[in-house]
């Protein structure tokens, strides 16, 4: 189970290495090590793989899972280490210290290497990890280069040891689709090689979805030494936190064993119920020795059928070995008595040294070397092929055993259920009068042989049948090895007959495998059974589904458990805990309960319905749960998506402290069919405390797709009372929260109601998108306005889009907003057309692009009319209304496929390719010289004061042509901004104020002039309620006046918020000096320690002799504790040049500074935020930055206070200053004169000053100084020179 993460992420040290060289963490290691030491190379900055074993426990006690150290140190550099810091979990790799030991062995260009996700791929490749779920974390990834084909990747273990017949290995993959050559299948698969055999443990099975999926692999008792191979034959996997869960034998017990359980030759202990079963539990074979299980009969089906025969039906079982059989047809790839496809494994030899079956043909004695050929690894399976429409059902009937009387008879059996959501395994008695069902077990249980065991009491001779239902749809496979009969199974003398009579267990009906049977004998598709549509006169195809009160039986409800926990419908008189079912409040009613299972795994119980659907938009699913159990307990609804491949956890529940029955409501959504939903539960039964795990009462409600509820059409909606209309759309990844306040501010509606919100570090949020989506709507009548009120903010924000599907087309995109746009609430609208005649859906969509942030929503509303031109525009979603001149026109383009023939490589909104703008093309063959194009807004409304219209342009290097922006009012055109040339090919922003009295245009004009390969681009127009302020300088109380953040990912890609004042932050800001008035800041508690960095850039600013620099800054963090840093840079195409910096506390209010500034060349300024080795929470904050071009700062002081008055504490400080400021200047005075009696004695020489001219080619990345001493006498000059 992870841990909730916090808001704030650590990233990684940003210095690798080098070799040869250990940093001194490393070295206090070694100096205390004793053990075996190997340094591994690992690409991650600052970090090393090492194997350290500090208590030199001997070598076939590492890597055992097992810890034999104190500190477990003998269990690291394993393939796993002993634990995941960041989830928690034991003997795990998350691949965040290193490769754990794993090795690419691969022998092509195709290789794994180890890999970090980027924000820039989002949508088209690994975007976060699954460790962290954010772009910090590392995974390892197949790489295939190019002109590599039919190669494999493999990802090899260290030598692991002594596996228990428990072991799990999981672990966590994905597939890109943009990368996926679906034709290449499978497209990952583990191995485990052991003993000169290598066996395939898991394969990945078709799926359709980019997302991180969890593998889990079995690698049974293995006794000696293996290891462990991933392969993949796609270009585009990724694998991350790999862990192996039960892998170890039970430890020696200094303690007896308890009543239930039997001690081990090597002094561990296993359950009574683990003798005997065909398993070796105690590591060492004493629990299948010859003295314990003399008088059990064991048929491992390696010499023959023990007296076991089949049903004269099709299909029916065979017996067979792996070896025999293809490995694309989904059968084992090995048996179960030896775990191997040869038969010949340790395990396999010592279980050979049993007496033989009473009644099964003789087997060989003793030990026999590996070489031998005894047994291959039979087992039996069921055969498939045309004939098996005949019959679904092949049936395996023992010899007939008398009538039970001291004790049960027992069977355990070995069952191998996989690829399959329908076929399932039945095991019957019958006698001559009756045919009973005893046990069945459905689905697809996973590509592994599981234990199961059932207790037989019979008052008459019988007979046992196991029977394998192959059902509908896809075959799978299914076997059977290894059945153990317990001493009570003791066969009938004189090999009677048993002729049961016919029974309603094997009825005889008209209809096909292909088809349901209904209670009236009549038949129907098997698609038309459980679609929540009753089909059948008599309502019997929805009579199994899952809906139940399990007083008359489990309705549809099949166990699905691998391990020692099983769901089981119960009296409540049986079991303590809960006394009382819900139905009828009764000791007497029933429920679904958890108790104890025959199954060896250490796994949770699992219950699954038959395959359900298609179901509607409102279906949901309500029932009742009782949970009392510690607290790792807990019971979940998952739900498995065979359309998609998927398994997705859409409920959970753990304990509270309060034993009540708890009434919940699932939303279940819109599925195709097929799709299952399965009950999860652990509690742990052996513990000293009670504890039990029931479901009761479970319902479906408004699941038929025909249904449409009273409020469908009701779009307008503030959220206090619900959703109205809209709904969580289940198929997506995760949902919105409705809630109020919920740590994200207040609502827009009341200030204190309910609104939607996405919080994007949530571990809920650990995925792709959030959406909600709406009942189909009739076309309207005429053009409607769709507005409403939207949050975005955060470091690292996501994207929210509105978007539109009509019937039989794709979705297409009305609106969108992507980044940070400060804490409070902005409007939005989209206009819905009528032109389009038919039935239409509209769906919001939360996209986690980003990793530290939020997304809110609120008061949607629809009314009647067109909603009017946009005041903001990205051109990610459309052209907002703009329209383009007849003849040359403006295109809106993106360059994701980067076949765009000319155009910026990104465009400024989202800082990637994929992110849209409007461009010209102005080379000569495209826009003749001196033809203009002309883009036009829609009519703004007059102005009753001015506004300033930002935007955002780039021009090609080379012969653009000119952009004019202009504003035409009654037809007359007003020229307001020029521009024709610029330095380099980036984004600049430009604006320009406005002041009209009538209704108006916006227009930008531009005019080629005859290049090649020239363009002029625009981007992110917005219009603000106030005039325009001068560049680079800005009070933020309506935008950020042009200061943004880049999109470098390189850096994090931080974004500064924008906000007013509330906590994390100053209480009020400095211009207004109230909490309505608003400032920029930034949390440098999430860059954690190392080298990122947070930015804030200026506009593009002119060179100038004399510039003035002031700003009010606010930097709060605890006193006395260095932590943030705040840095002004200039940068330029020259290079950077820090020219003011501040660190860590810096009193309790607005503090401010002046900076003269100088640069010969273009340049922006440049608010950097970085943090310290051990970081502090803390936000920085600014607010009235005024730049003042062309003159100087007139004297102006820095770093004066607000209003010259002392922030708190400050006096004493300054009283401190000053002495140690006399201290310095009598030192300096002293280290002066004694330099220049040396100078005086030694000669002069001459003196080199320099006068700063901004820079030129030289970055600079600090403004600290280094002072080298002086050589003593005799001593060389120290070498002055720059480093290489």
């Amino acid at each position: 189970m992870r841990t909730k993460p916090n808001y704030s992420l650590a990233g990684k040290g940003s210095s690798a290495i080098s070799p040869g060289r250990i940093p001194s963490l490393a070295l206090q290691v070694l100096e205390c090590s004793k053990g075996h030491m190997n340094i591994a190379a690992w690409p991650h900055p600052g970090i090393q793989s090492i194997f350290i074993n500090r208590c030199s426990s001997p070598a076939p006690g590492v890597c055992d899972f097992v810890c034999d150290c104190r500190d477990c140190s003998d269990e690291n550099q394993c393939g796993y280490h002993k634990e995941s810091v960041t989830l928690g979990t034991p003997f795990t790799c998350d691949f965040e210290e290193g490769n754990c030991g794993w090795k690419d062995v691969s022998t092509s260009a195709y290789r794994w290497v180890t890999g970090r996700a980027s924000i820039a791929m989002w949508g088209t490749g690994p975007s976060a990890d699954h460790t962290r779920g954010t772009d910090l974390g590392w995974y390892m990834a197949a790489e295939m280069r190019r002109n590599t084909f039919a190669a494999i990747a493999r990802l090899r273990s260290p030598v692991m040891r002594q596996a228990a017949a428990t072991c799990e290995i999981r672990a966590w993959y994905r597939l890109w689709e943009t990368g996926l050559n679906k034709t290449v299948q499978p497209a990952l698969w583990v191995e485990l090689t052991y003993d000169s055999e290598t066996i395939t443990l898991w394969q990945s099975p078709e799926s359709s979805i980019s997302a991180w999926q969890e593998l889990v692999a079995y690698t049974g008792r293995v006794p000696g030494e293996f290891q462990i191979t991933l392969s993949s034959q796609q270009s585009s996997l990724q694998l991350d936190d790999v862990e192996f869960r039960s892998c170890g034998l039970p430890p020696p017990l200094s303690l007896v064993c308890g009543w239930e359980e039997r001690i081990c030759s090597r002094g561990s202990c296993v359950q009574q119920d683990q003798l005997c079963d065909g398993t070796d539990n105690c590591g060492d074979l004493s629990d299948e020795s010859t003295t314990e299980c003399r008088s059990f009969t064991l048929c491992s089906f390696e010499t023959g059928w023990c007296d076991w025969v089949t049903a004269p039906d099709y299909p029916t079982w065979v017996r067979n070995t792996s070896l025999h059989l293809a490995p694309a047809a989904r059968t084992p790839t090995r048996d179960h008595s030896s775990n191997s496809r040869t038969g010949t494994s340790a395990t396999h030899l010592g279980l050979l040294g049993r007496p033989p079956p009473r009644w099964a043909p003789p087997v060989r004695r003793g030990k026999q070397s590996p070489g031998c050929t005894r047994g291959l690894g039979f087992f039996l399976y069921i055969s498939t092929g045309p004939q098996d429409l005949s019959s679904g059902a092949a049936r395996l009937i023992s010899p007939v055993f008398q009538a039970t009387k001291t004790s049960s008879c027992s069977l355990v059996f070995y069952s191998h259920l996989y690829d399959s959501a329908t076929g399932s395994l039945n095991i019957y008695y019958q006698t001559n009068s009756v045919t009973q069902l005893m046990h069945a077990r459905a689905g697809d249980l996973g590509d592994y042989w599981f234990r199961g065991k059932v207790d037989f009491n019979v008052t008459e001779n019988f007979q046992i049948i196991l029977e394998g239902m192959i059902g509908t749809g896809q075959k799978g496979t299914m076997a059977l090895d290894d059945l153990v009969l317990s001493p009570g199974c003791i066969r009938a003398a004189d090999n009677p007959v048993i002729t049961p009579t016919p029974s309603s267990t094997d009825p005889t009906t008209p209809c096909t495998p292909e088809e349901f049977t209904c209670d009236n004998k009549k038949c129907i598709s098997a698609e038309l059974a459980c679609d929540f549509t009753e089909t059948c006169e008599d309502g019997s195809d929805e009579k199994y589904c899952g809906t139940s009160t399990f007083e008359a039986g489990a309705r549809g409800w099949k166990d699905s458990s691998v391990g020692q926990l099983q769901w089981v419908r119960e009296k409540a008189s049986k079991g303590l805990l809960p006394g009382a079912d819900h139905t009828t409040n009764t000791s007497t009613g029933s429920y679904l309960g958890v108790e104890s299972a025959p199954g060896q795994m250490v796994s949770v119980a699992r219950a699954r319905t038959p395959l359900l659907g298609p179901s509607g938009l409102a279906c949901s699913v309500e029932m009742h749960c009782w949970l009392h159990s510690d607290p790792q307990g807990f019971i979940a609804l998952g739900i498995v998506d065979h359309a998609l491949g998927t398994h997705r956890l859409a409920w959970h529940m753990q304990d509270n402290g309060s034993a009540e029955w708890k009434h919940v409501t699932v939303p279940l959504g819109e599925r195709p069919r097929p799709f299952q939903l399965e009950l999860i539960a652990l509690v742990n039964l052996r513990g000293p405390v009670v504890q039990s795990a029931a479901v009761d009462d479970v319902a479906f409600v408004n699941c038929d797709p025909r249904f449409t509820p009273p409020d469908a059409s009701e779009l307008s909606c503030n959220f206090e009372m619900g959703l109205c209309g809209w709904y969580q759309d289940q198929s997506d990844d995760f949902e919105w929260v409705r809630g109020t306040g919920l740590g994200l501010g207040s609502d827009h509606t009341t200030g204190t109601g309910y609104f939607l919100s996405v919080d994007l570090s949530a571990q809920s949020t650990w995925a792709l998108s959030a959406r909600l989506i709406t009942y189909p709507q009739d076309p309207p009548t005429r053009e409607q306005c769709l507005s409403f009120w939207y949050r975005l903010d955060g470091p690292q924000s996501g994207t929210l889009n509105l978007k539109i599907q009509h019937d039989g087309e794709p979705e297409t995109v009305l609106w969108t907003r992507t980044g940070a746009h400060g804490s409070m609430w902005h409007l939005g609208f989209a206009t819905l057309s009528c032109q389009a005649l038919q039935r239409y859906r509209l769906v919001f969509e939360a996209l986690r692009d980003g990793y530290l942030g939020d997304i809110a929503l609120d008061d949607v509303t629809v009314r009647a009319g067109a909603c009017g031109p946009q005041e903001s525009c990205s051109f990610e979603a459309n052209a907002c209304g703009f329209s383009s001149s007849w003849q040359y026109t403006w295109a809106r383009q993106s360059n994701v496929t980067g076949t765009a023939m000319a155009g910026p490589p990104t465009d400024h909104t989202v800082g990637t390719a994929r992110g849209y703008y409007m461009i010209v093309d102005t080379s000569k063959g495209s826009l003749p010289r001196g033809q203009a194009a002309t883009l036009s807004s829609g009519q703004y409304r007059p102005l009753t004061h001015p506004q300033c219209l930002g935007f955002w342009y780039q021009l090609s290097p080379s012969d653009p042509g000119s952009l004019t922006v202009g504003v035409k009012e009654k037809g007359v055109q007003r020229r307001l901004f020029s521009v024709s040339s610029v330095q380099g090919d980036a984004w600049r922003y430009g604006k320009v104020t406005v002041q009209v009295a009538e209704d108006w245009q916006v227009t930008f004009e531009v005019v080629s002039a005859g290049g090649e390969l020239s363009y002029v681009a625009l981007d992110d127009l917005h219009l603000k309620a106030s005039s325009c302020p001068e560049p680079g300088s800005c009070d933020f109380e309506s935008d950020t006046c042009g200061w943004t953040s880049p999109s470098d990912h390189t850096l994090g890609s931080y974004t500064w918020g924008w906000k007013s004042g509330a906590s994390p932050g100053p209480e009020v800001d400095h211009t207004l000096g109230t909490t309505a008035g608003h400032y920029v800041y930034f949390d440098a508690s999430v860059l954690g320690p190392g080298g990122n960095a947070a930015r804030l850039l200026s506009e593009h600013l002119p060179a100038t002799t004399g510039a003035c620099l002031r700003f009010w800054y606010h930097m709060d963090f605890p006193e006395h504790f260095y932590s943030g840093e705040l840095r002004v840079k200039l940068y330029s195409m020259a290079g950077e040049l820090t020219v003011w910096c501040a660190q860590g506390h810096q009193g309790q209010g607005w503090r401010n500074t002046t900076i003269s500034v100088q640069n010969t060349v273009e340049f922006q300024i440049v608010f950097e935020v970085t943090n310290g080795v051990w970081p502090a929470g803390g936000t920085i904050a600014l607010d009235d930055i005024m730049y003042h071009a062309g003159e100087g700062c007139n004297g102006d002081g820095l770093g004066q206070m607000e209003d010259g008055k002392p922030a708190k504490g400050s006096v004493a400080a300054m009283v401190i200053g000053i002495l140690l400021a006399t201290v310095f200047l009598l030192l300096i005075t002293l280290s002066i004169c004694y330099w220049l009696k040396r100078r005086l004695s030694a000669g002069r020489r001459p003196e080199e000053r320099a006068t700063s001219q901004g820079f030129d080619n030289i970055t600079f990345r600090d403004d600290r100084v280094t002072i080298t001493p002086l050589p003593a006498d005799g001593e060389a000059e120290p070498d002055m020179s720059l480093p290489q």
